[in-house]
């Protein structure tokens, strides 16, 4: 395993209502590495929780999960900036998986690809809008990955170079176009992944995931890079 130094790497967690599985993702970050809850309009405490167990809070007042995760991103001061679901349904203990090409030089950005523990860790519906995705981006693309994975890793300066504007469902999707578009390396690694704890935002019903869906169409919509927001986009994640 790769070793970081403790401000090496910080982890951005977009939060909106988790008190309950807080704890045990707080518990479960690398030892060094720093949590970054962005609290995204909680009413259950979430964020007293998380400053009580160490982490650095931020507050996100526009709701959105691109919005909680660019705010997250731009509180962060480590070189590289991990992603990672807030609600139990991903190990942080196993990022130093996911950020090891990244150090290593071998990747700009790593996805983790889920790979279910349990038949309702992950619906059916989501698991169709995921595949449809997979498809969309290999065909605009042409970047061939099997999950649009939430947990995630690259380098902070690179990922701000990216300009990335949505604030929405799209987030995470904008980032893998513009990082492709760019001519980044787009890899990923299988992570385990578990029921989440409480109930989903976005996909836990058919409504939620399609709206999720149709943002992503929009992204996908967008006309490529220009050379020179790839050629910056390149120079912060090379190493």
């Amino acid at each position: 395993m790769i070793e970081t130094s403790p401000s090496s790497v910080d982890v951005v967690l977009p939060c909106l209502d988790e008190a309950e599985a807080l704890p045990w993702v707080l518990e479960r970050i690398p030892p060094g590495w720093r949590a970054i809850v962005v609290d995204n309009g909680s009413t259950d405490g979430s964020p007293d929780i998380a400053r009580d167990l160490g982490a650095h809070v931020v507050r996100e007042p526009l709701r959105g999960f691109g919005a909680a995760c660019h705010a997250g991103l731009t509180a962060a001061t480590a070189d590289v900036v991990c992603f990672c679901d807030c609600d139990a349904s991903l190990d942080p203990g196993l990022l130093p998986a996911v950020v090891g090409p990244v150090l290593a030089g071998t990747a700009d950005l790593v996805l983790g690809r889920r790979r279910p523990t349990a038949r309702n860790a992950w619906p059916v519906h989501a698991r169709l809008a995921n595949l449809e995705l997979a498809r969309l981006i290999r065909h605009r693309t042409g970047v061939r990955l099997r999950d649009l994975g939430p947990m995630r890793a690259a380098r902070r300066q690179a990922l701000l170079a990216l300009d990335l504007t949505d604030r929405r469902s799209g987030y995470p999707l904008q980032m893998v176009v513009r990082a492709a578009d760019a001519g980044w390396r787009v890899t990923e690694t299988d992570v385990p992944y578990h029921p989440r704890t409480g109930r989903s935002k976005v996909t836990g019903t058919w409504r939620g995931t399609w709206q999720a869906v149709r943002d992503m169409r929009a992204v996908l919509a967008e006309r490529p890079a220009t050379t020179a927001v790839a050629d910056a986009g390149l120079a912060g994640g090379a190493r």
